[in-house]
C-alpha cells in the first residue's frame, strides 16, 4: 500500500509543478479588441502591448500581470480594475480613469500620464521611473 501511495505522488508532484500559470480568457482578449470593450473580463497575464485601446471601458476588468507596454489607452475607463503588478511602460494616459483600481506595484516606467483619475485608487510601489505626469496626483509610493 505505501508503495502504491509513493508512486502515485511520484507521478503527481511534477505534474502539479508543470501546471501553467492561469492565463486571460482569450475570449476576453478578442472581445476588447474587436469591440473595445470588456467589462469585469479576465485579462490576467494577458499581452496587450502596443494596443490600441483609446476609450476601452474596462471597469472591474483583471489585469494582474497583464502586458500593456506601448498601449494608447487614452480616455479608458479602468475604474475599479486590477491591475497588480501589470506592466504599462511607454503607456500613453491621457484622461484615463483608474478611479478605486489597484494599481499595486505597476510598473508606469517612461509612461504618459495627462489627466489621469486616480481618486481611490491604491498606489503601493508604482514604478513612475521618468514618467510624464501632468495634472495627475501621483508623487509618492513611485520610484523615480
Amino acid at each position: 500500500m505505501k508503495l502504491i501511495i509513493a508512486m502515485a505522488l511520484s507521478v503527481a508532484i511534477p505534474i502539479m509543478w508543470a501546471t501553467p500559470v492561469q492565463a486571460e480568457d482569450p475570449a476576453h482578449v478578442e472581445q476588447l479588441l474587436a469591440t473595445n470593450t470588456c467589462y469585469a473580463c479576465d485579462l490576467s497575464n494577458a499581452d496587450l502591448s502596443q494596443a490600441h485601446l483609446i476609450g476601452a471601458d474596462l471597469r472591474q476588468a483583471d489585469l494582474t500581470n497583464a502586458n500593456l507596454s506601448e498601449a494608447n489607452l487614452e480616455g479608458a475607463d479602468l475604474e475599479g480594475a486590477n491591475l497588480q503588478g501589470a506592466v504599462l511602460s511607454n503607456a500613453l494616459l491621457t484622461n484615463a480613469s483608474f478611479r478605486n483600481a489597484d494599481l499595486s506595484g505597476v510598473n508606469l516606467t517612461e509612461a504618459k500620464l495627462y489627466f489621469v483619475d486616480v481618486a481611490g485608487a491604491i498606489l503601493d510601489n508604482l514604478d513612475i521611473t521618468r514618467a510624464e505626469i501632468v495634472g495627475t496626483p501621483i508623487s509618492v509610493g513611485g520610484s523615480y
